[in-house]
């Protein structure tokens, strides 16, 4: 792209071959716009949908449910077929829906167009549709407008674009046309510039269009969308290689039993059936199932916590996320300018800690506004800042007695604080009515108006007014009129000679002008934005309404300093992370001692060191990545930036989760593990490219999500804790029984009903375990660590080995009797035992005990369910016939209990090692 803001007005108009009077030809439009294209954003080639399926359906752990389906065809098993095929139908369609994600951000980036723009043609002013819009147009901005295309500009006229789609900046930014620039800016601070998709918020100005369609910044924000490639989840590759994995093992292990079997003589039938069963056994076909509903609960319930999931797998990425890349404005802070400090001279206020920020109310009256309201030299103060201001402050629609303030952000936050302490605008004005006014502008730096007085008689109606009106009557019984004035300091300081001090004004000397230069650059150092304020009375109306007459003689009445504050959970939120091993990171387009400021309250960072957009230019992406684990804050960036920060991040080996709102967000929230937009500031944009949406904009609900997404992990790797130990349990059983001389301990469906009450029911109601007590006091799992670490693979080893034995020990000591009693007594104790697993993996290191049986209700009523359902099939006949079982006695049915608690007891001795510190910790 070519550096427009560095050329003059008629190099541009030279380049681009247009006229400022006349603008384009219509007949020159007409083939720029065949040359160059509509003025809308394209597309890149999309997948075929038969293409999309077939990736879906050619997945491992797909391919594993498609095997199982036909197992279980093979073995007579319609249901369990039809049921298996439902979830691959269910995946299949879910993994479709993912794949057009990129597809539905471009749409929301095709929102971004105006349908209607005012264009200068043949000398006149045409309304044309915004995708005929062509390079070299001379295009008309009006306060409301949304910018068509790029452009410079030529024309301004109080300008003012917000740009915080684009850049970041939360601040509309002022524009001039008369400037240029020697040395390369970012995109923010390119004031002779607009940008298609950012919004004219006040003046009007004229712009010769330079860049249309995809050659916008925001066609090369759509362009860096449509490059990031989506990659698996951390869960998807584990679940993917643990199918895979699971398939040739199962395969290989119903092979050897059959072998075995008809080495021994056995029936090929019965052997066949046999070895499908326990294939489908070994294989946990309730894995996908059991992944999909647990991920759907987090979702519920990170919904409540008012964080709306759109792409199921990432509430498990949440789980293992090591670093939150966040926005500042809207997320960290309140995404409101509010004052914080109020400096007449001899008194500093701090209003941080001592007024409520985030709203107005009539009633009830805040005590520290009551003691505000009785000095008169901050109510000077602030109905300066009231009355030179056009914002305006109207009710809340949604609660009583609270107001909210509309208008540019600096001037509302003025409108505000004033109201705080009772000095409401709209009161203001009947008694002081504003009569002229001399318009804020770029050179100038300051705004001034004049307003008439009520007679000295009068009794004020404002309240905290009262103690100044009878000082101003007492020193001016003439009093008619008043001008305020409200500006940067060196633009008020050089037109005002007196500054007001407690109760009286002194002149203004060097050493008050020193002062006030101290205290504006101590305030500007924190990150704070500064205004001065001045005033001064009239005993007759001004001569005139000029701006040498007006803004004569005036008395500096104090410095307001504003910032968009932290919002006052986040900084607990941070900490959280921190303690969880969670890094955050602030990535902001704010200036950098503004992005400091709010980050060293935060806590985000201690050392001060931050990069600014400036800086990323000068680095390459190995550079960044060589930095990337040191620097906690970034300011003043650009799309790039971001979506660089991003990649060198994951280069590194991190779970990125990154936060944002704006159009400019978009790439970076694609390429991150975790995109998080904000529901309410965010652009379609934004949502369209996101994982999750906040729809408080607030940074404790990523923290809230993080912890579900820990919690769902955790459930995942119990269920496949407890599923693979049974499972290695019966394996063992089935592979030793013959060495043994025995027949095959177990028939066919009663694998398969093991399968059911196991890997079905319990299994589902393991997802329903709240959250451990450490969830947020430990580190992030590795993205590349094993489904099996920590503990996990080792406890199914030894615990599935044990179990294993156990009932082999039952089967050889039952096996010279009646041939039912023994496989019902193997039967019971194995189905038995699975229920007793299920109670004692829903901790990693808690006793069962010490979690209590009630902790997770629907697991407790699946196990009573569970336990019926299995003396159903033992006592009833009609099951009997059915599952090949008889009754067992009352000893018989006690010691299957017994020796089905085996495992459980050595799980939870292995807990009690892991407590005490003898083995590995499994956390």
């Amino acid at each position: 792209m070519e550096n427009w803001y560095q050329l003059n007005i008629e190099a541009v108009l030279q380049q681009l071959g247009t006229n400022a009077t006349q603008g384009l030809a219509t007949a020159d439009a007409h083939q720029r716009l065949l040359r160059d294209g509509p003025n809308e954003l394209v597309e890149s080639g999309r997948k075929h949908p038969l293409k999309i399926l077939w990736e879906q359906l050619t997945a491992p752990l797909v391919l594993m449910l498609i095997v199982a389906a036909i197992l279980s065809w093979a073995v007579g098993d319609p249901k369990d077929t039809i049921a298996i095929l439902a979830i691959v139908i269910f995946n299949a369609c879910l993994g479709v829906r993912q794949e057009y994600k990129a597809e539905q951000a471009m749409a929301a980036l095709k929102k971004l167009a105006v349908p209607i723009v005012r264009v200068r043609r043949d000398g006149q002013i045409q309304e044309v549709l915004a995708q005929e819009v062509v390079r070299g147009d001379v295009v008309v901005l009006e306060a409301g407008n949304l910018v068509p295309a790029d452009g410079r500009l030529m024309e301004t006229a109080n300008l003012q674009v917000q740009e915080a789609a684009l850049t970041g900046e939360s601040e509309p930014v002022e524009k001039q046309a008369d400037v240029t620039f020697e040395q390369e800016q970012v995109l923010g601070d390119r004031h002779n510039m607009v940008y298609r998709g950012t919004t004219v918020s006040r003046g009007r100005g004229l712009v010769a269009i330079t860049a249309t369609g995809m050659q916008t910044e925001l066609g090369h924000i759509a362009r860096l969308i449509q490059s990031v490639e989506p990659e698996a989840t951390p869960l998807q590759k584990r679940l993917g290689q643990l199918g895979a994995a699971l398939g040739g093992v199962a395969t290989a292990i119903a092979l050897v039993i059959c072998i075995l079997g008809l080495l021994r003589g056995e029936d090929l039938k019965l052997m066949l059936l046999t070895g499908v069963s326990v294939a489908v056994a070994a294989v946990p076909e309730g894995l996908p199932a059991v992944v999909t509903i647990t991920l759907a609960l987090g979702a519920e319930r990170m919904l409540k916590r008012h964080a709306l999931i759109r792409n199921l797998p990432a509430v498990e990425t949440l789980g293992s996320v090591t670093t939150i890349c966040s926005d500042k404005t809207g997320t960290l802070t309140e995404n409101q300018m509010t004052v914080t400090v109020l400096d007449v001279l001899e008194q500093h206020i701090d209003l941080t800690q001592r007024l409520d920020h985030r709203q107005v109310r009539s009633e009830p009256r805040d005590p520290v506004a009551l003691e505000l309201q009785q000095q008169p030299s901050l109510a000077l103060l602030l109905l300066s800042g009231a009355l030179c201001n056009d914002a305006a402050l109207e009710p809340h629609p949604d609660k009583n007695h609270t107001y909210q303030a509309i208008g540019d952000p600096t001037e509302t936050a003025l409108v505000m604080v004033a109201a705080r302490i009772g000095l409401f605008k709209a009161d203001l004005e009947q008694v002081f009515p504003r009569l002229a006014e001399v318009p804020f502008d770029s050179k100038r730096k300051r705004m001034t108006t004049l307003h008439r007085c009520p007679p000295p008689s009068s009794v004020m109606p404002v309240e905290p007014l009262t103690a100044l009106w009878q000082w101003e009557i007492e020193q001016n019984p003439q009093l008619t009129h008043f001008t305020f004035c409200k500006g940067a300091a060196d633009s008020v300081l050089a037109i005002a000679s007196q500054v007001w001090v407690k109760d009286h004004s002194e002149g203004l000397d060097e050493n008050w002008r020193r002062q006030i230069r101290q205290s504006h650059d101590h305030l500007a150092q924190k990150g704070l934005r500064v205004l001065v304020l001045a005033a001064r009375s009239w005993s007759q109306a001004p001569p005139d309404h000029r701006p040498e007459t007006l803004e004569n003689n005036l008395i500096v009445t104090g410095l307001v300093g504003m910032l968009d504050p932290a919002r006052p959970e986040v900084k607990n939120a941070i900490h959280t992370c921190q303690t969880a091993g969670i890094r955050v990171v602030m990535i902001t387009g704010d200036h950098p001692l503004t992005a400091h400021h709010i980050a060293s309250d935060l806590n985000i960072t201690h050392d001060g060191v931050l990069l600014t957009g400036r800086d990323l230019d000068q680095l390459s992406l190995e550079a960044l990545q060589s930095r990337v684990e040191s620097i906690d804050v970034y300011a003043r960036v650009q799309p790039e930036d971001k979506l660089n920060i991003v990649k060198a991040l994951q280069n590194k080996g991190h779970i990125v989760a990154m936060t944002g709102d704006g159009v400019n967000d978009a790439p970076a929230l694609k390429q991150a593990d975790i995109g998080v937009a904000m529901g309410i500031t965010g652009t379609d944009v934004a949502k369209e490219a996101a994982d999750i949406v906040l729809q408080d904009d607030n940074f404790a609900t990523i923290v809230a999500a993080v912890q579900e997404g820990r919690v769902i992990y955790d459930n995942i790797r119990k269920f496949i804790k407890y599923t693979l130990t049974g499972n290695v349990g019966q394996l063992w059983l089935l592979l030793l029984a013959p060495f043994l001389g025995m027949p095959l301990p177990l028939k066919p469906l009663q694998i398969l009903w093991i399968n059911l009450i196991a890997d079905g029911l319990l299994a589902l109601a393991i997802s329903f375990e709240p959250a451990e007590r450490n969830v947020m006091e430990r580190p992030p799992y590795k993205p590349d660590e094993s489904i099996f670490s920590r503990g996990v693979g080792r406890d199914i080893a030894a615990i599935g080995l044990l179990l294993g034995l156990v009932l082999l020990a039952l089967a050889y000591g039952y096996w010279s009797t009646d041939q039912q009693t023994w496989i019902t007594m193997v039967f019971t104790t194995l189905a038995f035992s699975r229920i007793a697993l299920a109670e004692t993996v829903r901790s990693q290191q808690d006793s069962l005990f010490w979690v209590g049986l009630q902790s997770n209700p629907k697991l407790l009523a699946t196990v009573f369910l569970t336990f019926g359902l299995q003396l159903l099939v033992i006592y009833l006949p009609f099951f009997q016939g059915f599952f090949g079982t008889m009754a067992l006695s009352v000893p018989e049915l006690a010691i299957a209990m017994g020796l089905s608690t085996l495992p459980f007891w050595a799980m939870e001795w292995q807990k009690w090692l892991y407590r005490q510190g003898i083995t590995e910790n499994v956390n």
